[in-house]
C-alpha cells in the first residue's frame, strides 16, 4: 500500500516538474542553469 502511495506522490511530482519546464520564462532558467553549471563543470568560463 505504501509502495503504490509513494508512487502516486513522485508521479504527481514529475508531472507538475514537466509543466513548469514547458514554460518560457522556465526554459530561460533553465538554459542558463545548465551553461553554468557546465562552466563550473569544465573549470572555464563560457560566454555565448
Amino acid at each position: 500500500m505504501a509502495g503504490m502511495i509513494r508512487k502516486l506522490i513522485a508521479s504527481g511530482v514529475a508531472a507538475k516538474v514537466i509543466q513548469e519546464a514547458r514554460k518560457p520564462q522556465n526554459q530561460a532558467k533553465i538554459k542558463k542553469a545548465i551553461s553554468d553549471f557546465q562552466a563550473k563543470r569544465s573549470g572555464g568560463t563560457r560566454k555565448y
